[in-house]
């Protein structure tokens, strides 16, 4: 492990190695954080990877308050209790602390505190986070404790509208955490089910922005690398979850994959959304049952960029032999093949199919799709993901 320690100022500085969860107070000093609210995961919060970051944190005698109150798919809910205890402790910064989920939640935590307008009214479409009063920003510094959504580089949040269950993704450049620190050894022992899923999360974005349309060549380049660190490291770390190096690439890997889809996500995302919001699957798992379903659907726009992937990635078969990769690492993964294999009894009438697909296509994510994703193409991504048709 001693060389995969580095220092990155791209998207946003990441203190990334083994340990370095020890310099938590420095990067509070050097964001100047004072008076931290230290937002995780129910789970995680009653595990010793959180009691020895708090110790850390009152060894420097720097005063906290634990919020926790975060659901796998974050909540409106959550948001108002968790800007509740930011303004009664008088918080002056937070620690995302966590997966996607608390991550999320502590970035829209910081960001929400300070403004007066409703959430939705920042959803990322066109130019709504210009609403936002950016001084009502307090910084963040980010901390992941899996590797899969990148959110600790990213500039969004994604919650769920409970009144309309729909997934909304809110949006400001001064969402960024200020500092990122990347400690693979947070991720050690995390259970195989989670580290198959949150790692299929980075394949999945980093496949689905460089198969996005449009031009961003250096989007393309860490898309790439991103997709060779998965294949090479996910089964590693799927089987030995103390593999710290495994690990250490995966944690690259999924900050990779979140600075890369700012070119564009696709179908993957844009299917997923509606099924997590509305049977509250595991995010990164559900990219993964749609993920060979929607690679078959954008074949004639991809092809030939998929056969350039492969090549670098060392696999054989151009855009059938990268299909056949990507069968066999779920498979090796024990990767739910369709949505029923993921939610136990689930059965769909045509309504409900009707409206997964309605709001598959009016997700944020489907613009960038390389085949334009109409509600006839999402029924028949969603029937085939729920028969087992590749």
């Amino acid at each position: 492990m001693t060389k995969l320690i580095s220092k990155w100022n791209y998207p946003t500085t990441v203190r990334f190695g083994a340990g370095r969860i020890s310099e938590l107070p420095d990067a509070l000093a050097a964001t100047g954080i004072k008076r931290p609210l230290f937002v995780t995961d129910p789970g995680l919060a009653k595990l010793p990877v959180v009691a020895r970051s708090l110790k850390i944190l009152e060894d420097a005698k720097v005063p906290y308050a634990v919020f926790s109150e975060v659901k796998p798919n974050p909540v409106e809910s959550n948001l108002t209790a968790g800007i509740e205890a930011f303004r009664k402790g008088k918080h002056d910064g937070v620690i995302a602390f966590g997966g996607g989920s608390a991550l999320d939640l502590g970035k829209l935590i910081a960001f929400q505190a300070g403004q007066t307008r409703s959430i939705w009214d920042f959803e990322d479409i066109g130019d709504w986070w210009t609403r936002a009063d950016p001084d009502g920003i307090v910084p963040i510094v980010a901390v992941p404790t899996t590797a899969g959504t990148g959110s600790e580089v990213g500039r969004a949040g994604v919650i769920t509208n409970e009144a309309t269950h729909t997934k909304k993704v809110i949006f400001h450049p001064k969402m960024l955490p200020a500092i990122v620190i990347a400690d693979p050894e947070l991720t050690a022992g995390m259970p195989p089910f989670i580290t198959a899923g949150t790692g299929m999360d980075a394949l999945a974005h980093c496949l689905e922005a460089y198969c996005a349309p449009g031009y961003h060549p250096m989007a393309d380049g860490i898309a790439v690398e991103g997709i060779r660190l998965v294949f090479e490291n996910l089964p590693k770390a799927f089987a030995n979850g103390n593999d710290l190096v495994a690990r250490a690439n995966m944690m690259a890997a999924a900050a990779m994959g979140a600075t890369a889809f700012q070119k564009g996500l696709g179908a993957i995302h844009s299917l997923s959304h509606p099924i997590g919001a509305l049977y509250d699957t595991h995010h990164g798992m559900t990219n993964a049952v749609f993920m060979p379903y929607v690679l078959a659907f954008n074949r004639e726009a991809v092809e030939e960029r998929i056969a350039r992937l492969a090549a670098y990635c060392g696999i054989k078969g151009g855009f059938d032999g990268f299909a056949k990769a990507v069968g066999k690492l779920r498979k090796e993964l024990k990767v739910p093949h369709t949505l029923p294999d993921l939610i136990k009894g689930l059965e769909m009438d045509k309504k409900r199919k009707a409206l997964i697909a309605d709001m598959a296509v009016v997700d944020p994510t489907a613009g960038g799709n390389p085949v334009k994703l109409t509600k006839k193409a999402a029924l028949t991504l969603l029937e085939n993901a729920m028969e087992g048709r590749v």
